[in-house]
């Protein structure tokens, strides 16, 4: 005869609290049985919240996401059962974007090496920069080229769409800045010239500060940062007191610049009227790299991911229906606290800052045996990730900076990496001339996409979620779909 089930009574239970990410408590603590899983937590915490649409949750005890069951996740830990329980829960993305799988297009047109790829803020448009002088926008709906830009005299460095899709600049060697309308293939206004030397960076002001996506900053190696008025075609303010080339712009959504610089320096700037406000110190060789918390929300501007259509469209509205739509999506992201920011240095290291606040890092994090290329914070600002020459790609906590793993995978350099709009996946592009494609959840490797013939030099991932654009070394350009 089998033997027959233990009752239910001799399953442990526990007190539980459930509590947001800024740990205020949600309800009462009450008990459940140890073997609860995430379904069952997901259903009891939906009812608490009251939601008209239950919102998928992520639950963690100590950090540790639970997977498969309480009683698993605890396992490993000590944890007192007289004591009640707090389980965090963390609302995750509505809407989910496949992994792309496959090569749908290789694009020939450039001449040179692809030094970057952008989609515009919606996903409607795909804008390149070359070593041949020329900035290249693809048709998207076709696959195929659609306007040649010229007007550069040098390799086309840095490319940034504004946050409404209306204009691309581009930035070159020859220092000069260019304005381009997606829409012709036409230059914008007259070239903003003033730079002594070559532009590394380019960030547009955000769109809930300005929905007229007037002023750009721009970054350069003459060691200044010009903000300039587009639509009178001239330079505004000069910000200068870094010593060397400044390698990274960034504008923040709460009226702040950051610079990054080979100085070894942040420096942190009001941008409307230039003042310094602090200069952040820590980093023992070039700072090459920076990303904000505030990133990919002041990217899309006005434009939720989640309300994506198969045929991307710019975003309807007056502007100032768009800027409060900005807003919304911008003070969502950020939440109580200040934006923060994360460093990537040639030190192998990376900081963390709340630059608003305090001068002091919050945490300093190590485990890179190589200088770092690329940071980003993923678009719910909850992972932090780090692209190095040691072939590695590591994920850090987006609020302390703690370690979370490495993803390993490439066997040469990785140089640029980006974010699905879901924040569930990653993809990255290297100079062993793959991308791959990763699980932000499982922390593994989704899927492998050969195809390139020699380094990636640049990766993107469309807004909408629908493709990944990438483009180096052999002058080709690639989109992947799933």
């Amino acid at each position: 005869m089998a033997a027959s089930m233990p009752p239910d009574e001799d399953v442990q239970r526990l007190l539980i609290q459930f509590r947001d990410e800024a740990g205020e408590s949600l309800g009462s603590p009450f008990d459940v049985p140890v073997t609860i899983t995430p379904d069952k937590l997901q259903l009891v915490c939906n009812a608490l919240l009251q939601k008209d649409e239950p919102v998928p949750l992520a639950f963690f005890v100590h950090d540790v996401e639970i997977v498969a069951s309480l009683e698993k996740t605890l396992a490993g830990q000590s944890v007192e059962t007289e004591k009640v329980l707090d389980i965090i829960y963390q609302p995750q993305a509505v809407f989910r974007v496949r992994a792309v799988t496959r090569c749908t297009s290789s694009l020939e047109g450039h001449t040179e090496a692809v030094i970057s790829v952008a989609f515009s803020p919606t996903g409607k448009y795909l804008a390149s920069g070359s070593g041949d002088t020329t900035v290249r926008f693809w048709d998207l709906s076709t696959e195929t080229p659609q306007f040649t830009a010229k007007g550069h005299r040098h390799w086309v460095l840095s490319i940034a769409w504004s946050p409404d899709g209306k204009k691309l600049a581009s930035g070159c060697k020859n220092s000069q800045i260019f304005l381009w309308d997606p829409a012709t293939g036409n230059q914008i206004g007259r070239v903003l010239s003033g730079h002594s030397k070559w532009i590394t960076c380019l960030c547009w002001e955000p769109l809930h500060i300005n929905p007229q996506c007037r002023y750009l900053a721009s970054a350069s190696k003459d060691g200044s940062i010009r903000i300039w008025d587009t639509l009178m075609g001239r330079c505004d303010k000069i910000l200068t007191s870094h010593t060397q080339s400044v390698t990274c712009v960034k504008w923040g959504g709460d009226g702040l610049l950051y610079s990054s610089s080979q100085d070894r320096t942040i420096k942190v700037w009001r941008s409307q009227d230039g003042v310094l406000c602090r200069t952040l110190q820590g980093h023992a060789h070039w700072v090459n790299t920076m990303a904000l918390s505030t990133d990919y929300v002041l990217r899309t501007g006005a434009f939720e991911p989640a309300e994506a259509t198969i045929n991307p469209q710019d975003v309807g509205g007056s502007l100032a229906e768009l800027k409060d739509k900005a807003q919304q999506r911008y003070d969502q992201v950020r939440g109580q606290e200040p934006e923060r920011l994360v460093s990537g240095s040639d030190d192998f290291t990376l900081f963390l800052w709340r630059p608003a606040e305090d001068k002091k890092p919050l945490e300093r994090m190590t485990g890179h045996q190589a200088l770092i290329n690329q940071v980003l914070f993923s678009p719910d600002a909850r992972i932090i990730a780090s692209a190095s020459f040691d072939k590695s790609i590591k994920l850090w906590d987006g609020r302390t900076g703690k370690y979370l793993t490495s993803l390993r995978g490439h066997v040469s350099a990785v140089y640029q990496i980006a974010w699905s709009a879901d924040s569930r996946l990653l993809v990255s592009g290297s100079s062993d001339s793959t991308l791959k494609v990763w699980d932000a959840k499982t922390k593994k490797l989704a899927i492998d996409l050969p195809g390139h013939a020699d380094e990636v030099y640049a990766t993107d991932w469309s807004p909408d979620g629908q493709r990944v654009a990438s483009g180096g070394k052999d002058k080709c350009l690639r989109i992947w779909r799933r």
